[in-house]
């Protein structure tokens, strides 16, 4: 009779656990793990840059912390509506954060997390302290851009000015336009906007005649350091401002260069094999392929090119990293398509593939888009969840885990995840435009008379 009753329990368990795994994950549930991880890093890491779940402990990019977590994480709350974590970090940063630190920050990295993110929380807010405090830091990132050519040094000090660093990926010199233009609205004044602009506009002066930009430039001599030419990590979020900056301001002199990028992009980088279409790279003068290696970062270019109106050709790039996800239950971050084997076979809670399948999902309003971002999330719910929050993965081919979690988490992977599922429909690439760190800001509310005069725009 035990026997029976076990087997009879064991069967019940199986049919719960089987109906369990078909239940469709909501917008609801992905708002409670954003809390429950959020909770976790209050506890085990407040004050701190980032949370290690594994350890229950703490870590800060620099020697001293930047308060990048709750920074990127507060846009999420708000399109969350969890009001009461919002405003609880509103008020640590009036009172508590000060920038006027002895360190050496990564230019790129701190522009699009820490100026980005206390841009979005004057925009949710209008509080003068928040922008004195933006104000403050938009001040000091600005030292960086004190180069003959224009472009950023890839390190600055935020107390001296001092900077280090001459050799910069694309994105690194590029990425500024969409942030800094922010700030001169608010604050209107345009040496903000006109700096970053110098930064892209001297890129494109420096294009191969197959209207390519390379990976690395010294930002000293203006000379490329590498000549290979893809859309990946090290040059992303270069094409992705170009198109965004220009959805937000409408400056005419953007759009031709994303045009004349996207047209050269189409005619020379993508890769049609049996595994799908990826973008690998090539050399920037020649058009020849250099690498058949792709990053997971790439994935985000069927949003971009989705907002540039273009959702065939961006159903058929995301087809080709559903079919990686799936090859694996994650993405690796670095993978050889011609080979078919990672190169790097980590996976750090990305959010471009989500990012994608989001505005695919928006865009066609085909099904099939939502259930692949519900597959998604459930598999990072069992290969990434911990027993306070999330954490990322060393090998997507073992599944074991990593001791930490990226402050993008907060800020991208969860809002993602919420949107496609249904949160907040009130925020949508109709009403929006996202930095690439995800926060959002109202198109409505940059008005094209103020833009103009601002910004410094002609």
């Amino acid at each position: 009779m035990k026997r029976i009753i076990l087997t009879f329990l064991t069967s019940w368990l199986l049919v719960l656990t089987a109906t369990a795994q078909t239940i469709a994950p909501t917008a609801e549930d992905v708002k409670n793990e954003f809390v429950r991880s959020w909770e976790a890093y209050r506890t085990y890491a407040w004050g701190h840059d980032v949370l290690e779940p594994l350890t229950k402990t703490a870590s800060d990019w620099y020697k001293e912390s930047l308060h990048i977590s709750p920074i990127d994480a507060y846009s999420t709350m708000r399109v969350m509506h969890l009001n009461k974590y919002a405003a609880e970090v509103e008020q640590y940063i009036k009172d508590s954060v000060s920038f006027d630190k002895d360190i050496y920050v990564k230019t790129f990295e701190v522009n699009i997390r820490v100026l980005g993110g206390l841009l979005c929380m004057y925009e949710y807010t209008r509080d003068p302290r928040i922008l004195e405090k933006t104000k403050d830091f938009g001040d000091r990132l600005l030292q960086a851009f004190k180069s003959r050519t224009g472009i950023p040094y890839y390190w600055v000090n935020l107390k001296t000015g001092a900077v280090k660093g001459y050799k910069v990926n694309t994105a690194e010199a590029g990425s500024y336009i969409f942030e800094m233009g922010i700030l001169s609205y608010y604050t209107k004044d345009p040496k903000y906007y006109q700096a970053a602009k110098k930064a892209n506009l001297y890129l494109w002066s420096k294009r191969s005649a197959l209207d390519l930009v390379g990976e690395e430039i010294n930002n000293e001599t203006g000379e490329w350091v590498n000549r290979n030419s893809f859309i990946g990590a090290g040059v992303d979020s270069y094409y992705e401002y170009l198109l965004k900056t220009w959805l937000l301001f409408k400056d005419p002199d953007l759009k031709p260069i994303w045009d004349r990028s996207l047209t050269a992009i189409n005619r020379y980088i993508p890769d049609h094999t049996s595994t799908g279409v990826w973008y690998g790279r090539v050399n920037m003068d020649t058009g020849e392929r250099t690498s058949t290696t792709v990053t997971l970062y790439d994935a985000f270019w069927a949003g971009l090119l989705c907002l540039a109106g273009d959702t065939a050709r961006a159903a058929v790039f995301q087809d080709t990293w559903n079919g990686l996800w799936n090859k694996y239950g994650l993405e690796p971050m670095e993978y050889d398509y011609r080979k078919g084997i990672p190169f790097n076979p980590s996976y750090d809670l990305n959010p471009e593939i989500i990012e994608s399948t989001w505005y695919l999902h928006y865009f066609t309003d085909d099904a099939k888009y939502l259930a692949r971002g519900q597959q998604y999330y459930q598999d990072m719910i069992k290969y990434c969840k911990t027993d306070i929050a999330f954490t990322a993965i060393a090998d997507v081919r073992t599944k074991k885990q990593r001791n930490e979690l990226p402050t993008f988490f907060f800020a991208e992977t969860m809002k993602y995840y919420y949107l496609l599922f249904g949160g907040n429909d009130g925020v949508n690439p109709d009403k929006y435009v996202f930095n690439t760190e995800a926060h959002p800001f109202r198109k409505s509310g940059f008005r094209p008379a103020e833009v103009k005069k601002r910004l410094g725009l002609n």
